[in-house]
C-alpha cells in the first residue's frame, strides 16, 4: 500500500500522525501532572482551613458562649464557597456543581480528563467536648482549571498551526521538486518516442539539474547515435536501389532480347510445321506458351525492382499504373484512391521510398487480407509526404509478427527520419505513413552524390 502513495502523501501523512501522537502525548501528560499540579496548588489553601478550625476551636473553648461565639462565625462566613461550617448531620457539596470561568463552562470532557482528585478536606469543630460540625475546605479550581483549559487550548492552535504551516511547506517544498521530476521523465518520454532534439531544461535542486544534465548527454549522444543509423540506412538503401536497377537492367536487356527471340523463332517454327504433324504443333505450342509464362514474370519482376520508370512517367502516373495492375489481379476488390499530382515534383529516394510503401502495403492487402475495398491516398505539403492505405480486410495478426516486406518498408522509412503508423479504426485497417520533405531530399541528394 506504501508503494502506491504519492510522495506529498508520505510527506503529509507522518506529519499528520505525529499531530496526533502530539495531542495524545499531551493529553496523557496533562492528565499524570495536572493532578499532582491542583493539589499542590491547595496545599497552602489546605493549611488555612486547618488554621482556621484551630483557632475556631481555641475561641470556643475560651467563649463564655460557645454557641454565639459559633453563630457568629458561620455568619462571618457569608457566601464564601473555599471555606463553609457544616453542622452535624447535615449535607454539604464539597465541589460547585461546574466549574464556571470568565468565557463560559469548560467542557466537561476536559474536566473529567483532567482526573480531579479529592482535594477538599474537612476540619471537625468541637463545642464542650462534642463535635457540633466541621469546617469544610472546598478550594474554588475554577481559575486553576481555566488556566490549563486556556494553556491547552493555545498547545493545541499553536499545534495546529503549526502543522498547517509544515503541511504547506512540505507541501510547495515537493510540488517545486516534482515540476523538475515531471520534466525530466517527459524529456525521457520524448526520448522513448525518438526525439532526441528538444532536451530537458535543468531545473530544481542541484541533484535533479544532474540528472536532467545526464539525459541531456544522453539525448545528444543517442540523437548522434541516430543520425548515423539513418545515414547508414539511406545509404543503404540507395544500394539496394542501384543493385536493384542493375538487376532490372540486366533482366530487360539480357533476358528480355532471348525471350522475344525464342518466341520469335518459336512462331516461325510453328509456321514451317506441318499441319498434320500435331504432335510437333503441340510441342512448339507448349514452348510459346512457356515463352509467355516468363516473358511475364519478367515484367512482374522488373515492375518490383524497378518501379516503372518513376524518372519517365513520374511519381503519381507510377502509383495510378500501381493500383490499376492490383485492380486487374483482383478484379473483385474496390480500389479507390486520391493521390496529388505535386508528387510528380518528387524525386530520388524519397519518391522510390513512398513508392515502396505504397507497393508493399497494396501487396499484404492483396495477398493477406481478404478485403472488399482498398483505398489509397497521396499528397504532399512544405513540410511532409503523407500516405495512407487503408482496407476492410480482417486485420493485422494478433502477434504484429512483421514479415520481409513490412520490415524493409519500415527501415526505409527510419532511414528517412520519417513515421509509419499500423492502424486499425472503425473496421478498417490502416497504414499511414509521414516522410519529411526537406530532411529527405537533401538526404537523397547526399545519397545521390555518395
Amino acid at each position: 500500500m506504501w508503494e502506491r502513495l504519492s510522495l506529498r502523501t508520505r510527506l503529509l501523512l507522518p506529519l499528520g500522525l505525529m499531530f496526533v501522537a502530539a495531542l495524545l502525548a499531551g493529553a496523557v501528560s496533562l492528565q499524570i501532572f495536572a493532578s499532582a499540579q491542583l493539589v499542590e496548588e491547595a496545599q497552602p489553601g489546605t493549611r488555612s482551613a486547618r488554621t482556621v478550625a484551630t483557632a475556631l476551636n481555641a475561641a470556643l473553648r475560651a467563649s463564655a458562649n460557645p454557641q454565639a461565639t459559633l453563630d457568629a462565625f458561620v455568619e462571618s462566613l457569608g457566601t464564601s464557597e473555599t471555606i463553609r461550617f457544616r453542622r452535624l448531620g447535615t449535607d454539604l457539596d464539597v465541589y460547585p456543581p461546574e466549574v464556571q470561568t470568565p468565557l463560559g463552562t469548560v467542557p466537561d470532557w476536559f474536566v473529567h480528563l483532567l482526573a480531579i482528585p479529592e482535594i477538599g478536606t474537612a476540619f471537625p469543630v468541637m463545642v464542650e467536648g462534642k463535635q457540633v460540625g466541621d469546617i469544610v475546605f472546598a478550594p474554588d479550581m475554577s481559575a486553576d482549571i481555566y488556566e490549563k483549559w486556556i494553556g491547552f487550548l493555545a498547545i493545541a492552535c499553536a499545534g495546529i498551526v503549526l502543522m498547517l504551516l509544515t503541511g504547506a511547506i512540505a507541501h510547495f517544498t515537493v510540488r517545486s521538486a516534482l515540476v523538475p521530476l515531471q520534466n525530466l521523465g517527459d524529456g525521457l518520454t520524448r526520448m522513448r518516442t525518438g526525439n532526441y532534439e528538444q532536451l530537458i531544461s535543468p531545473a530544481g535542486p542541484p541533484e535533479i539539474r544532474r540528472s536532467a544534465q545526464e539525459a541531456n548527454k544522453l539525448a545528444r549522444t543517442l540523437n548522434r547515435l541516430s543520425q548515423d543509423n539513418r545515414s547508414l540506412l539511406r545509404r543503404i538503401m540507395s544500394l539496394q536501389d542501384d543493385e536493384r536497377q542493375d538487376m532490372a537492367r540486366e533482366l530487360h536487356d539480357e533476358l528480355g532480347p532471348l525471350l522475344f527471340g525464342i518466341r520469335a523463332n518459336t512462331v516461325a517454327l510453328l509456321e514451317t510445321i506441318p499441319s498434320a504433324n500435331a504432335e510437333l504443333r503441340s510441342a512448339a505450342d507448349g514452348i510459346l506458351q512457356s515463352v509467355e509464362t516468363l516473358q511475364q514474370a519478367n515484367r512482374r519482376i522488373l515492375d518490383r525492382l524497378r518501379p516503372l520508370y518513376i524518372q519517365e512517367l513520374g511519381l503519381e502516373k507510377s502509383i495510378q499504373t500501381l493500383l490499376r495492375n492490383a485492380k486487374a489481379q483482383s478484379p473483385d476488390l474496390k480500389v479507390t484512391s486520391q493521390i496529388d499530382a505535386a508528387l510528380n515534383e518528387v524525386d530520388g529516394l524519397l519518391s522510390q521510398t513512398v513508392y515502396r510503401v505504397i507497393q508493399e502495403a497494396v501487396t499484404n492487402v492483396l495477398r493477406h487480407a481478404k478485403a472488399k475495398s482498398m483505398h489509397v491516398s497521396a499528397g504532399i505539403n512544405e513540410r511532409e509526404v503523407t500516405v495512407e492505405v487503408s482496407d476492410d480486410g480482417i486485420g493485422f495478426p494478433a502477434d504484429r509478427v512483421f514479415g520481409r516486406g513490412l520490415t524493409g518498408m519500415l527501415e526505409r522509412v527510419r532511414a528517412l527520419s520519417g513515421t509509419l503508423e499500423l492502424l486499425r479504426e472503425a473496421g478498417r485497417t490502416s497504414i499511414r505513413c509521414r516522410l519529411p520533405v526537406g530532411d529527405s531530399t537533401s538526404h537523397s541528394q547526399h545519397a545521390e552524390r555518395s
